[in-house]
């Protein structure tokens, strides 16, 4: 049976699977979800890029997974040797539609998106002072106390949407809405590895030293990107983090004992 393909903004049901499938330059194809961040668009990306993980097509060069969305490249000449022929026909060939006919026909076998026990990765955060120098305005932007602060981005747990922006860089989601501020006005040229910030409704720790314009509120000894391991970030999609305060003394503890 032909699966039709959805193309630009029209949706299409695979099977048990909403999506629709449009190009992103000539060698890829992105698959979107939905048009919110939410958790059933969340089980689906991640759903779609544990079987490409597993199942790779002959032709797919990589995948990369989104907030809405699972990007799949290809090579188009080796997808059209090993899928479509390199005959007299090829002057017609469309990879796209090539790509996008084995993507619809992957989704159609998805079948219903399954709820995965996530891994829980516990983070230790030395909160205010000079590792959270904006702590006090994101506390004075909602009256509440810096305690407060500490209390309540300490109390959720955050779920691991995507990885990017940089190395290990995840964004959370799940930060409680009284203390959710937006970036600051001028960005910082250069923010500590391992420093914990707030940018609107979401919360995340900067892996790596890099500019940036969050609301720093904390920093974690712990490293979130491990060239030499793999895979190289402490964090993955689909993770649960709780943040635990820690005094500056355990801090430098485990700053020293990582050296």
């Amino acid at each position: 049976m032909e699966i039709e393909t959805a193309t630009n903004d029209s949706y299409a049901r695979y099977g048990a699977v909403r999506a629709k499938l449009f190009p992103l330059g000539d060698s890829a194809v992105a698959v979107q979800f939905g048009e919110t961040i939410e958790l059933e668009t969340h089980e689906r990306v991640r759903q779609l890029a544990d079987y490409l993980e597993r199942h790779p097509f002959e032709g797919m060069v990589e995948y990369v997974p989104a907030f809405l969305s699972v990007t799949v490249y290809y090579e188009p000449f080796a997808l059209l040797a090993a899928h479509g022929g390199m005959d007299d026909s090829r002057a017609n060939a469309d990879p796209f539609g090539l790509a996008a006919r084995l993507l619809a026909g992957i989704l159609a076998k998805l079948g219903d998106a399954e709820k995965r026990p996530a891994r829980i990765v516990d983070i230790p955060v030395c909160y205010g002072g000079d590792l959270g120098p904006d702590l006090a305005e994101v506390a004075a932007q909602h009256g509440l106390t810096e305690q407060d602060v500490i209390d309540i981005h300490a109390s959720a747990d955050y779920l691991v949407y995507m990885l990017g922006f940089a190395p290990g860089f995840a964004y959370l989601g799940g930060l409680p809405a009284r203390i959710a501020t937006p970036r600051r006005t001028t960005p910082r040229l250069s923010i500590p590895a391992g420093t914990v910030g707030i940018a609107g409704d979401q919360t995340g720790v900067y892996p790596i030293v890099t500019p940036g314009g969050w609301q720093l509120i904390g920093k974690t000894p712990l490293p979130l990107f491990l060239p030499e391991a793999m895979p190289p970030t402490l964090l993955r999609a689909g993770d649960l983090v709780r943040f635990r305060p820690i005094s500056r003394a355990e801090f430098d503890r485990l700053e020293v004992e990582r050296t």
